[in-house]
C-alpha cells in the first residue's frame, strides 16, 4: 500500500469559521476577507444537492475546506462504519478537503447516540482505538486528525487524560486537532493546569486548532456548548499555545446562539490579532 499522505496543509492558514447551512447563501455570494477557511461536518453535507449543494460547491472553490466528523465513533464498540468512510473519501475528493478530523470519543453503540461519549482512559482502549484509526486511515489513503474532547466523567481510568490522548495519537501515527477551549474546560472541571496538558501533547503533529465559547453551570461546572463568545482565559490560553508551538490555523466554532456575521468577524479578527508577531491582549 502507498504511504499515507501527510496533512501538511500548505494552503491552510489564518482564521477559520465553522460553516452552518444558514450561512451558505451569504458565504457563496461573498466570503469576508478575514475568513481564511471553513470547517464543516461531512455527514451533514454528503449527498446534499440542489441549491445548498451548489452553494457549497461555490464556497469550496473559493476557500479551503476542512472536515470535522461527528459520527465515525472512532472509539466506540460498534463495528467501524466503512460505508461512511467511503462516502467521506468521495466527499474529500469532491471538495479538495485539506484535513479530515474526528473526535477522540464514541457516538455509536449499535445506533447513533447524538452525543460525544467519554472513553475509558486505559491501555486496552488505546490499542482498540489505534487499530480503528489505522483502518480508517488505510481506507481513506490519508492521515486523519483526532480532537481532544471535553468530558465530564470517564468509565475507567488507568491513565490520565493527557497520557491517553498522546498514546492514541502517537501509536496510530495520526494528527492532532488541538481544541484549546476543550483543554480549558477540562482543566477547570477536572482540576489541572491547562498548559501542562498542552505541553504533554505530540505538538509536532498538530494540524490546526479549535477555539470556542462555553456555558458555566451555577455549581461551576463548565459545559462545552459552542454557544457563547470566547472568554478571556481561553484567549490567553490560545496566545500561550502560539508561543509554544508557533501560529497554527485556528477555527472559531459557534453552533448555537449564532450571532450576526459582523459579530462573528469580531472574534475572527481577534484570532488574526493574536497570530501577529506583536499580538497583545485584546478585549472582544
Amino acid at each position: 500500500m502507498p504511504p499515507l499522505s501527510m496533512n501538511t496543509t500548505p494552503d491552510l492558514h489564518g482564521a477559520g469559521l465553522g460553516l452552518r447551512r444558514a450561512m451558505t447563501a451569504e458565504m457563496s455570494a461573498e466570503i469576508p476577507e478575514a475568513i481564511d477557511f471553513f470547517e464543516l461536518a461531512p455527514e451533514n453535507w454528503i449527498g446534499v444537492g440542489g441549491r445548498l449543494g451548489r452553494q457549497l460547491r461555490t464556497i469550496s472553490e473559493r476557500a479551503p475546506i476542512v472536515c470535522h466528523g461527528l459520527s465515525l465513533s472512532i472509539g466506540g464498540p460498534a463495528p467501524l462504519d466503512t460505508n461512511l468512510i467511503g462516502d467521506i473519501k468521495v466527499f474529500i475528493a469532491e471538495h479538495n478537503v485539506r484535513v479530515y478530523s474526528e473526535h477522540l470519543s464514541y457516538t455509536n453503540d449499535g445506533g447513533q447516540l447524538y452525543d460525544l461519549l467519554p472513553m475509558p482512559f486505559t491501555e486496552e482502549a488505546v490499542h482498540y482505538t489505534v487499530d480503528r484509526v489505522k483502518r480508517a486511515q488505510d481506507q481513506l489513503g490519508q492521515r486523519i486528525a483526532l480532537e481532544n474532547v471535553s468530558y465530564y466523567t470517564t468509565p475507567k481510568r488507568d491513565l490520565d487524560e493527557a497520557e491517553f490522548v498522546k498514546a492514541v495519537i502517537e501509536e496510530a501515527d495520526c494528527d492532532l486537532l488541538l481544541d484549546v477551549n476543550n483543554v480549558y474546560v477540562n482543566s477547570v472541571n477536572h482540576g489541572y493546569e491547562p498548559m501542562d496538558f498542552i505541553n504533554e501533547m505530540p505538538l509536532d503533529v498538530v494540524s490546526y486548532l479549535h477555539i470556542a465559547g462555553h456555558f458555566v453551570e451555577p455549581d461551576g461546572l463548565i459545559v462545552d456548548t459552542h454557544g457563547a463568545n470566547v472568554i478571556h482565559p481561553v484567549w490567553d490560553l490560545l496566545a500561550k499555545t502560539y508561543e509554544l508551538i508557533g501560529v497554527k490555523p485556528t477555527l472559531l466554532e459557534r453552533d448555537f446562539n449564532i450571532p450576526t456575521m459582523e459579530k462573528l468577524l469580531v472574534e475572527i479578527d481577534a484570532i488574526h490579532h493574536r497570530q501577529q508577531p506583536d499580538g497583545v491582549q485584546q478585549n472582544v
